[in-house]
């Protein structure tokens, strides 16, 4: 096939066509729809995302981009978050709100944060759980965020490596800290300030016109790869040549329906992600909380994290309704040992006792989806392999490139030496065809990248 063959019609796959412009680009996608992660379905009369998207991306272009794709019809506003802790609702992050947290835990997580400070030296942490401790101290690092670490990253924080961390985690001053422990803050401390989301049609509307002209092809799930012969093998039963391979499919995935050999094979399956079940729960009264999403630190609960459709926008649900979405996430290293009707109805019970759902006869539906991919995990195992992998495909037409083990792209760098290659042929796009901790901004200059190395 001439075309250049875009695997996954996620949004990835659809801004990787989009700049590189539809006519010169054919995707393959498995489903019956577009969207992948940010696909919105519609269920009566509520908008449920696949999880709290929102847009908070500080590149202008995908601000603009993002814009133009709603005409302009989108909504602004400051972001409210919370926490939720054995009873208590502290403002987020907790590390600087310590005066909602009750004593007399909130004067050991401040005594003990003081301490780190004052004796904080040596090499850098090698674990996330030594960097949250470096970062706040033993027990509010014991208390909340390495909780939160096994519900939400599914493992224990000592699994954990650092190079993820970035501007992801808030690292707080001595003064916010100790400020924060009186009084609120005057100023909110949480890296992410501003929101905007669609007015109407959910966070899929964001790529509505990215997706308007592409040369899709539903129903195509991937069954087998040859790198040898250039040829795609679909469940349908067609096959697809390609010279230009863009993949968006999760690399585990790729190469384990690839001719990848044992060694290879067996890297792929040391690349850890978790899967997530979300759980749509609505009910026929307003919104309890004023949080757009909330952090579950309770470790007997399966609700990790929580937002409210009708808070991202107030067409998201019927007026005076809410509708209230709880992710639970699980993985090889916290696997899941009941239903997910199971889990949903113990949720259900959470968020009654939580008091964010007022009785359970307030319940007027509730419904689940399995993602199996989520968050890739960031475990002392990816770099290594993650190495291993790109080798082997750097051998079959990918280019290796300066920053493929590092988590976090810089798009200001990236963007400004864009690196051609004619003799390239694979391709990868997305968070899991690259491994990254990538967000939707991520995905969307990847496209705006890879328009830049395949000119033409």
């Amino acid at each position: 096939m001439d075309k250049i063959v875009i695997l996954g019609a996620g949004l990835a796959g659809i801004s990787a066509s989009f700049h590189l412009r539809h006519a010169r680009c054919v995707l393959f996608e498995k489903n019956h729809y577009p969207g992948g992660h940010i696909h919105t379905e519609f269920l009566d009369g509520f908008t449920w995302d696949e999880g709290p998207h929102i847009s908070f991306t500080k590149h202008q272009y995908v601000r603009e981009l993002f814009e133009a794709n709603v005409d302009g019809e989108y909504l602004e506003y400051p972001v409210e978050t919370g926490n939720y802790f054995q009873g208590h609702w502290i403002p987020h992050p907790a590390q600087s709100n310590l005066h909602a947290v009750p004593e007399p835990l909130r004067h050991r997580c401040l005594q003990d944060f003081l301490d780190m400070r004052q004796s904080a030296a040596g090499s850098p942490p090698e674990t996330y759980e030594d960097w949250l401790k470096f970062a706040f101290g033993d027990t509010f690092a014991t208390t909340f965020p390495s909780a939160y670490t096994r519900k939400y990253w599914t493992t224990d924080a000592e699994n954990l490596s650092t190079d993820w961390v970035g501007e992801r985690m808030f690292f707080p001053s001595v003064e916010d800290v100790t400020r924060g422990a009186v009084a609120p803050l005057p100023q909110q401390t949480h890296y992410i300030k501003n929101i905007r989301y669609p007015a109407r049609g959910g966070y899929m509307a964001y790529a509505n016109k990215l997706v308007e002209a592409a040369n899709v092809e539903f129903n195509h799930e991937l069954v087998h790869v040859s790198f040898e012969d250039r040829a795609l093998f679909f469940a349908n039963g067609s096959r697809i040549s390609f010279s230009k391979l863009v993949n968006t499919l999760p690399l585990p995935v790729l190469i384990q329906l690839s001719d990848a050999p044992p060694d290879v094979q067996a890297a792929a399956t040391r690349l850890s992600c978790s899967s997530l079940l979300v759980v749509n729960v609505a009910a026929n009264h307003p919104t309890v909380r004023p949080e757009n999403w909330i952090y579950v630190y309770d470790e007997d609960k399966y609700t990790t994290r929580i937002n409210c459709t009708e808070l991202l926008s107030p067409n998201n649900a019927p007026e005076g309704t809410t509708g209230i979405q709880v992710e639970v996430y699980f993985s090889k290293y916290k696997p899941a040992t009941e239903s997910p009707e199971r889990i949903a109805s113990k949720v259900c019970s959470e968020l009654v006792e939580m008091g964010l759902i007022k009785s359970p006869e307030a319940i007027m539906s509730v419904h689940t989806k399995m993602v199996p991919w989520a968050n890739v995990i960031f475990d002392h195992d990816r770099r290594a392999a993650l190495d291993q992998v790109l080798d082997w495909l750097s051998q079959k037409g990918l280019r290796r490139e300066d920053d493929d083990l590092e988590p976090i792209t810089d798009w200001e760098r990236k963007l400004a030496d864009p690196l051609g290659d004619e003799h390239q042929s694979v391709f990868l796009a997305g968070r899991y065809a690259q491994w990254k901790y990538y967000w939707t901004d991520d995905c969307v200059l990847r496209g705006l990248y890879l328009s830049q190395t395949l000119k033409g």
